[in-house]
């Protein structure tokens, strides 16, 4: 089995950054597809960003493309979620996900484990 660790969140004003790492262990990640989700309160898990296993594709959710930056660290079993540009809309729990799932990338049944995430608070 694999444990996914994220870390990196906490409260930031508007137009603010934050850096989110999402780190692995009991398994490498390498060669794996991995995602970032967010889920606000009262919401359903929603797709950021996902991430080939060898960090060349990306593709992001309309939401923060242009904003959030996804990539990875094979070497030390690491993904990462840049977030600039953060708005209060952005104010949620993040969680990182191993593709495993049947289901596409940008949806939560596309992924098989996840970590416990890490909370993002953007204030006005």
């Amino acid at each position: 089995q694999v444990q996914l660790v994220e870390s990196g969140g906490g409260l930031v004003q508007a137009g603010g950054s934050l850096l989110l790492s999402c780190t692995a262990s009991g398994r490498t990640i390498s060669g794996y597809r991995m995602g970032w989700f967010r889920q606000a309160p009262g919401k359903e898990r929603d797709f950021v960003a996902a991430i080939s296993g060898s960090g060349t594709i990306s593709d992001y959710a309309d939401s923060v493309k242009g904003r959030f930056t996804i990539s990875r660290d094979n070497a030390k079993n690491t993904v990462y979620l840049q977030m600039t540009s953060l708005k209060p809309e952005d104010t949620a729990v993040y969680y990182c996900g191993r593709r495993g799932g049947s289901g596409k990338h940008f949806t939560v049944l596309g992924y098989d484990y996840w970590g416990q995430g890490t909370q993002v608070t953007v204030s006005s």
